[in-house]
Formats: structure tokens, C-alpha cells, sequence
């Protein structure tokens, strides 16, 4: 090989190695990991170690490749269980909120910074999309209610589709002459066409998965992206939206408990990082430092009007049919966080050469830093102030083991926090369904079996398997029982999600 691509590997290596390693960093921090990729681009770029990199274009289809793969692994960790409430909910948010986020924020920006209107819109489609990847990292460190965590998730793995269109419309413009409802028309046969592409190709990849013997468990995983990077490209073919396609295929793959299940997550799991790590380097060598301080007025600017006027009005609007208390409005508000997406989003008017497209990419690189510092940073104490915390969820446990997958069982962990009414309960009064069982009790650093008379305590953590069937009920009872304790039935109390 030649030196140049000798050198190009080992410092490619380098980069993932510091990157990987910079995750436990960061968590010990609190600090996004998403920063430190970006500043990690920065150090390697123009004014670090002096490699020079200015293609926006190549920017646009590596960020949109990445993107693919963090929505796939998005859409297959979402159980439909969960994600079936909120639905409603969550396609409001993709598409009334982002039309109502992409008005405010450009009505905003014509009047103080004095934009026309073109760009200031722009603006707004830009940072109108909640970005997969920080919500999906972020949210996973939270203890929440199910549908919180559901709405979120599924608000960012959708809005990236109607953000796309919008900014594509407002840089590219309507060459032909086309009426306002045309382009309305346009937008919803993109979306429709793009979730019915995604049904056909997950329904298609179930059925092939379940009837094709593989030879190697290793070729699962793959054909499970395989399947969502298709669902991307039929969706682009037919001029629908691939990212919607995408999201939609790898919720019905990630349900259809495939075989190798927790392989394919893994994978999905391995590949998002990954491509997350990818993005953010290769959006920080785009980056020019130098251009960077006088971005950030016009940063802080925007990033207020988005966090203080159109993200809670969208919020607002979306959730006028649906039943979520003020205070889950606040923190859905809250934690629509932004990251590598509107910055990719950026690149578009950037290669299209838009006027004005530069600083718009400077002002949205520096938004996204000063923001996801202050919202990140202050997700746990803002759900604790409007008391929407869940300290008492399930979280799953992704492990590689084959008697579990033999068994259609998932293993799942619970925490008994203080002042939880599971505190002083026995074993045998959690009454269980049948198929779910506690097999592990972790007591003061000691892990035991325990009997159906063992009292839990405040700070056990116990470990759960449960059949698939049983899973969603055996939530629904531990949910119960931490509410109103081992009378809970009795009090009415059947651990539902509430609503208000």
C-alpha cells in the first residue's frame, strides 16, 4: 500500500481509538460524547494537526449515510409496545411541530437579526429536527416514564424526513413555478409514500428472516441493516422519504423477535456508534475555528428563540389533541436536543452555495455546542424539578445469550430506589405473572437467589427474566406495586402509564 494510505489508516485508527475511549470520559464528565467527536475534528482539521477539508458536498452523503444507520439502530431498539401510546403524539411533533418550529424561528430571526425571509426560514428548517443520535444517548441515561422516553425518541427518528424536505425546498427553491399547495402535496406524498415503502420492506424482511436458514449467526446482523439501508434507497427511488423509510423499517424488524435478536442489536448498537463517532469527526474538520467567535451572537440568538419560543409552541400545538400535563410538555420542551443532524442539515444550502449559507453553518455548529451543553447537563435536574422522573422503570439488558433467545425471554433489571413502596415487599407478593421470575437480588455488592419470602430493600437491584408475552405486564405490576405497594390492585392501581 502506499505511504499516503498507510498514514491515513493509522491515523484514521488513532481517531476511533481516542474516540471510543473518550465515551467513559465523557459520561464521568456529563459531557455529551457528541462534543468531544466534534472537538476531536476540530483538533485534526486546519488550525490542529493542519488537515485541510472543505468538501460540504462529500460532508452532505457521508452525514447522510450516517444518519441511515442511526436511525436504523434507532427504530430497532423502539419496542411498539411502548412507542404504539405515543404514536399520535410523536407524528405530531415530526410534522405540525417542526412546520410551527420552522415559522417561529424565522419570524424570530427576520425581525431581530433582520434576515429575509428565505434564509431566516432556512434557519429554522435547519434546526427544526431533534437529532436520533443525542436523544438516543442521552434519554438512555434518564430514568422516565415509558412514553416520555417513547414520545422523544420517536419524534427524532421521524422529524428528520419532513426537516430534510423543508430545507431542500428552501435551498433549491421551486424552479418551475409550482403553487404553495403543490409543494404542501408534495410533502405529504413524501411522507405517506416513504412509511408505506418502510412497512413493505420490514414486513418483507420478517418474513425472509424467519424462513431463510442463514448459515452463520453472523450474517443476521448484517442482513438486518441490509434491509434498512433498502428501505432507504426505495424510498429515495420513488421519491419518498428514505429516512422515514428507515425508521419504519427497523421498528418492525427490531419487534419481530428475529432469530439472533440480541446479536442484530448489538450490532445495530456497534455500527451506531460508529457512524455517530464518523459524523461528528468528519463535521469538525468542516468546521473553520477561525470564522467560529463571530457566529456566536447570531448563535445564541437563535438557539434562544428556538429553546425559549418555538420549541415549547410546537410542543404546544402537537400536544392540544393528546392528553400530556403541562409539566411533560415542559420537559418534552426541554429535550429536544439538537446535534450532528442540523449541522448536516447545513451542508445542504452550503454545497447548493446558497447566499448567506456559511454563516448559517457557523451559527448552527456553535448552537449546537452552547446548547447541548446546557440542555444535556441539565436533563436529569429538570425532569427531577417537574417531577417526572420514573426511578422505578425496567431497563433492558442486552446480553449474548442463546437458552434466553430459545426461550422468547427478555432479561430485564429494576432498581428499588428510596422511598419506592417496593421497599418491605416479599419476593412472592410482587405476584408476577406467570413467565417472569427474579432470579438475582445484588444486595451491598452481594448478588444472591432469592426465596419467595426475601423482603426487598431501598438500593436492590433485582434481575428479572421474563417471556416475551409477559414482559409488558410484568411492567405494568412492578410499576403498580412501587406506586401503591403489595395492595395495589386493591387501591385501583394497575401500573399504567398516566395521562394527566
Amino acid at each position: 500500500m502506499t505511504p499516503g494510505l498507510n498514514l491515513a489508516l493509522l491515523l484514521g485508527a488513532v481517531v476511533l481509538l481516542v474516540a471510543v475511549g473518550a465515551v467513559r470520559l465523557s459520561t464521568r464528565l456529563g459531557v455529551p460524547s457528541l462534543l468531544v467527536y466534534l472537538a476531536l475534528g476540530v483538533a485534526i482539521g486546519k488550525s490542529g494537526l493542519g488537515i485541510a477539508f472543505d468538501d460540504a458536498e462529500l460532508t452532505r452523503v457521508l452525514g447522510f449515510c450516517a444518519l441511515i444507520v442511526i436511525i436504523a439502530e434507532g427504530g430497532l431498539t423502539a419496542r411498539w409496545s411502548t412507542l404504539r401510546p405515543v404514536l399520535g403524539m410523536a407524528a405530531a411533533l415530526a410534522t405540525v411541530g417542526v412546520l410551527v418550529s420552522v415559522l417561529a424561528v424565522g419570524a424570530v430571526l427576520h425581525l431581530l437579526l433582520e434576515l429575509d425571509w428565505r434564509l431566516a426560514l432556512l434557519y429554522g428548517a435547519v434546526l427544526s429536527s431533534t437529532d436520533a443520535a443525542a436523544v438516543f444517548a442521552t434519554l438512555r441515561r434518564l430514568r422516565l416514564p415509558p412514553r416520555l422516553v417513547a414520545t422523544l425518541e420517536a419524534e427524532s427518528g421521524m422529524n428528520d424526513a419532513p426537516a430534510v424536505i423543508l430545507v431542500v425546498l428552501l435551498s433549491v427553491g421551486t424552479t418551475e413555478g409550482h403553487p404553495w399547495w403543490y409543494e404542501v402535496l408534495l410533502v405529504g406524498y413524501e411522507l405517506g409514500a416513504g412509511a408505506a415503502v418502510g412497512v413493505a420492506v420490514g414486513v418483507a424482511g420478517r418474513y425472509a428472516l424467519h424462513r431463510v436458514a442463514l448459515p452463520s449467526s453472523g450474517l443476521y446482523p448484517i442482513a438486518v441493516v441490509g434491509f434498512t439501508v433498502l428501505a432507504y434507497g426505495a424510498g429515495a427511488v420513488l421519491h419518498a422519504s428514505g429516512f422515514l423509510a428507515v425508521y419504519v423499517a427497523g421498528v418492525l424488524l427490531g419487534n419481530a423477535r428475529l432469530p439472533h435478536r440480541q446479536a442484530i442489536l448489538g450490532f445495530a448498537d456497534g455500527l451506531a456508534w460508529l457512524a455517530q463517532i464518523g459524523l461528528f469527526v468528519l463535521l469538525g474538520l468542516l468546521a473553520e475555528p477561525g470564522r467560529l467567535p463571530a457566529a456566536v451572537l447570531p448563535a445564541v440568538v437563535t438557539g434562544l428563540a428556538l429553546l425559549l419560543v418555538a420549541r415549547p409552541l410546537s410542543v404546544f400545538v402537537s400536544a392540544l389533541p393528546f392528553r400530556f400535563r403541562l409539566r411533560e410538555q415542559a420537559f418534552l420542551s426541554w429535550a429536544g436536543l439538537r446535534g450532528a443532524v442540523p449541522i448536516v442539515l447545513a451542508t445542504i444550502p452550503l454545497s447548493e452555495r446558497v447566499p448567506g449559507a456559511d454563516r448559517l453553518f457557523d451559527a448552527v455548529f456553535v448552537l449546537v455546542v452552547i446548547f447541548t451543553l446546557l440542555q444535556a447537563g441539565t436533563l436529569a435536574p429538570a425532569a427531577r424539578r417537574l417531577g417526572v422522573t420514573a426511578p422505578a422503570e425496567l431497563t433492558e439488558i442486552r446480553v449474548e445469550t442463546a437458552p434466553l433467545e430459545r426461550m422468547r425471554a427478555d432479561l430485564l433489571q429494576l432498581e428499588v430506589p428510596a422511598g419506592s413502596r417496593l421497599a418491605g415487599v416479599h419476593v412472592d407478593e410482587l405476584r408476577l405473572p406467570v413467565g417472569a421470575s427474579v432470579t438475582l437480588v445484588l444486595r451491598d455488592g452481594t448478588g444472591f437467589v432469592p426465596g419467595p419470602d426475601t423482603r426487598l430493600r431501598a438500593g436492590d437491584s433485582l434481575l428479572i427474566v421474563a417471556t416475551a408475552g409477559a414482559r409488558d405486564e410484568v411492567e405494568r405490576r412492578l410499576r403498580a406495586v412501587s406506586r401503591r405497594g403489595r395492595l395495589a390492585r386493591w387501591f385501583g392501581e394497575y401500573g399504567e402509564d398516566r395521562d394527566g
